[in-house]
């Protein structure tokens, strides 16, 4: 039989992306680097007590981009951003520094889109440009005929 490990969240970024440089084999030169971005990203869920009371759940999720989203989210995630993250759930395990064997679930991220900012300044403030412009100018090349 086969398994599907999916996963779907909407949440906000509890923090800016840590991101770290990895040589891809031994030589590290600067073309040989993988770059890993990881961050905190919550969801919440409200719902109603017995009471009638709204209660409210947040839970946090690890967060892993690779190589090329890593870099995106480098540039254009802040903390409190809005974004949809589609991905897989992935267990991994260590021995700390006093021998103990550690664990942590982390969700490594396929893709990402950004929903909204929570931390938007106020628009009679000048701001900076977005950063997904930036990225998406005029030299993008554009998507073409797709087959859908």
């Amino acid at each position: 039989m086969i398994g599907v490990n999916k996963v779907i969240l909407i949440g906000n970024l509890g923090r800016n992306p840590d991101v770290v440089a990895f040589p891809q084999d031994r030589r590290e030169e600067a073309s040989n680097l993988v770059k890993k971005a990881s961050f905190p990203l919550a969801t919440t869920e409200f719902r109603r007590n017995r009471e009638g009371e709204r209660i409210e759940q947040t839970e946090w999720h690890n967060v892993v981009c690779w190589r090329t989203l890593a870099e995106i989210a480098e540039k254009i995630l802040r903390k409190g951003t809005q974004i949809y993250v589609e991905g897989k759930l992935q267990t991994r395990s260590w021995e700390d520094k006093d021998g103990n064997k550690r664990y942590i679930t982390e969700v490594v991220a396929d893709n990402f889109t950004v929903l909204g900012n929570r931390n938007r300044p106020d628009d009679s403030v000048q701001h900076e440009p977005d950063p997904l412009t930036a990225i998406l100018n005029n030299d993008t090349e554009p998507l073409g005929d797709l087959p859908f």
